[in-house]
């Protein structure tokens, strides 16, 4: 996801840096003032550092959360994804995602499903620049009859990236009541498609949800 920056650098990074400096140099003042012998100004400002490192971590950890998000406008291609039939109820999804090395699935069923989260931000995140997110999250074969959805291979693979996953938007909000005034709503969206041929699809985001549609062979 694209952020704003400020000479540079991510707001989050810029406000986890400040508020964690500050509260370092409060914690430190702190115990100057122990040594003095103040002890209401040690407690005061020890227990003011360690909530703004508190918040500075916690700016740090939205900040790397952001990872691998990319901002949704209107309707924004996240991936094109070739399909080639191997055998009934088998075939191969090649994934085509932008800023990534192609790589390839083998998946059992009759359609090719993926999924993605959805991040959409309050009004006043939207002041900071932060608009409706999407991260591409999974991918797998579904087929078509439920008894055999159930007994069957399944199929399934991440579509995230994996090293951007050390901190969970997802995860970090329902721990964090206090993101609140930042996160609207975070959901999941997801859309498949029968897979009968060797064919191209567009893997599309729009601000309603996750749509899979058939590359135009006039392109």
């Amino acid at each position: 996801m694209t952020v704003p920056t400020v000479f540079g650098i991510s707001p989050f990074i810029l406000a986890a840096g400040v508020f964690g400096g500050l509260g370092v140099l409060l914690i430190l003042s702190g115990i100057m003032a122990l040594f003095r012998r103040r002890h209401f100004r040690f407690f005061f400002r020890t227990l003011l550092g360690i909530v703004l490192i508190a918040l500075g971590a916690l700016a740090g950890a939205v900040a790397v959360g952001l990872n691998g998000y990319r901002a949704l406008t209107h309707e924004d291609l996240a991936a094109r994804v070739d399909v080639r039939p191997l055998a009934p109820q088998r075939f191969e999804a090649t994934f085509l995602i932008p800023d990534r090395e192609p790589f390839t699935y083998e998946l059992r069923g009759d359609a090719i499903y993926v999924d993605a989260h959805i991040l959409k931000w309050t009004p006043m995140a939207n002041m900071l620049g932060l608009h409706t997110a999407y991260e591409l999250d999974r991918a797998a074969g579904r087929y078509d009859d439920i008894e055999q959805e159930r007994s069957a291979e399944r199929t399934v693979y991440p579509l995230a990236l994996i090293a951007d996953k050390r901190v969970d938007l997802f995860s970090l909000r329902r721990r964090y009541a206090s993101l609140s005034p930042f996160f609207d709503a975070e959901y999941g969206s997801g859309s498949f498609v029968p897979v009968t041929r060797p064919a191209t699809f567009e893997v599309r985001v729009s601000t309603t949800g996750l749509l899979i549609r058939e590359e135009s062979r006039d392109r």
